[in-house]
């Protein structure tokens, strides 16, 4: 019925930032996950980029908002005026055939908020919802043979979560999930400032002290970056020098949790499946992954080889567009799986 016409698109709906794969184009899109809009009315005033300038710098008539927090939606009705923008920006024709949709969300959500992103996508106009796990869905995107029979262990560290899955067969065998990402290593870097300095700065700030100087171990150079916030005390504005020491400190207790999660989960993997990690390494997706030092950490503290995918920021979206290439492969791995396991 839809014939050509009919568009399949992949959508990362990330904490941080939106990211939307078209088949046949890849990524179209990667925009950040914020909408303004008119205080009492509701009205969208801005989206994506243009609203994320205006964050904590609005006038009182109009506020800026972020609807996904730890990856799942907080406010329903921006997070549909956002996805219907998007979709409409880069689909202008999408209202007379609407598009499926395959999203990726966290496996630790829950089955309502599993059912909001759902809701959400058909009110944004899409036609067939399907949402997947992100770490398969970047599993897919990182192009791991997902549907053999070795077991690939992919850690995906986003804005608001992170998920930690051993997959085989083309399922999760062992899965674990944190609500804790790159949103957590702005807000320690926050913390760590103001305690240490008495400076408070906001959050773009912290998040370019985390891409400039940010490191998870030890360097041999000590870099420097100067920032500028409000002192605690007296309220006036002022300048500091920071280095990526003290930067490291304050990432610290999250780098540890995820660490601890990292072998959580290897430590629930059959020993088979085991084997095949230890030998074929764990693979980061995800913009935390681009945290210098972390990858050398993680597999100085597993034992594992460590290996960034080689588009870790895209690896969810593409995963997510290319759903519907592997939907036979899936339908066909279930079935191997099952027989396995009856």
């Amino acid at each position: 019925m839809f014939g050509n016409n009919s568009s399949d698109i992949g959508i990362d709906l990330g904490t941080c930032n939106t990211l939307v794969y078209i088949h046949g184009k890849g990524i179209v899109l990667n925009e950040p996950s914020v909408v303004a809009v008119e205080r009492g009315t509701k009205r969208v005033v801005a989206v994506g980029t243009d609203a994320k300038r205006m964050l904590w710098k609005t006038p009182g008539n109009i506020i800026a908002i972020r609807p996904m927090r730890d990856g799942v939606i907080a406010d329903l009705e921006s997070t549909e005026k956002m996805i219907r923008f998007f979709i409409s920006k880069v689909l202008p024709r999408y209202r007379f055939v609407k598009p499926r949709m395959v999203i990726g969300i966290p496996s630790c959500i829950t089955e309502v908020e599993r059912r909001a992103v759902e809701e959400c996508a058909y009110k944004a106009g899409a036609r067939e919802v399907i949402v997947i796990e992100e770490s398969l869905a970047a599993a897919i995107g990182a192009d791991i043979s997902i549907f053999e029979p070795m077991g690939h262990m992919i850690c995906d560290i986003g804005g608001g979560t992170t998920e930690i899955s051993v997959i085989s067969l083309g399922g999760m065998v062992v899965t674990n999930a944190i609500r804790l990402g790159g949103d957590e290593f702005d807000e320690a870097i926050i913390k760590q400032v103001r305690s240490v300095h008495n400076l408070i700065i906001g959050e773009q700030t912290a998040e370019r002290l985390k891409i400039e100087i940010g490191n998870a171990a030890p360097d041999k150079t000590i870099e420097k970056v100067e920032i500028k916030g409000t002192d605690a005390i007296t309220g006036l504005p002022r300048r500091l020098e920071i280095d990526s020491v003290e930067v490291r400190e304050a990432l610290k207790d999250p780098i540890t949790q995820i660490i601890d999660e990292i072998k959580a989960t290897l430590g629930k993997t059959p020993p088979e499946l085991a084997a095949d990690i230890v030998e074929r390494g764990i693979v980061m997706t995800g913009g935390g992954s681009l945290l210098k030092g972390l990858p050398k950490l993680v597999s100085k503290e597993t034992g594992v080889p460590v290996i960034v995918a080689e588009s870790p920021l895209n690896c969810v979206a593409l995963g997510a567009g290319k759903y519907f290439e592997y939907a036979k492969n899936f339908d066909n791995s279930r079935q191997i799986y099952d027989t396995l396991n009856n």
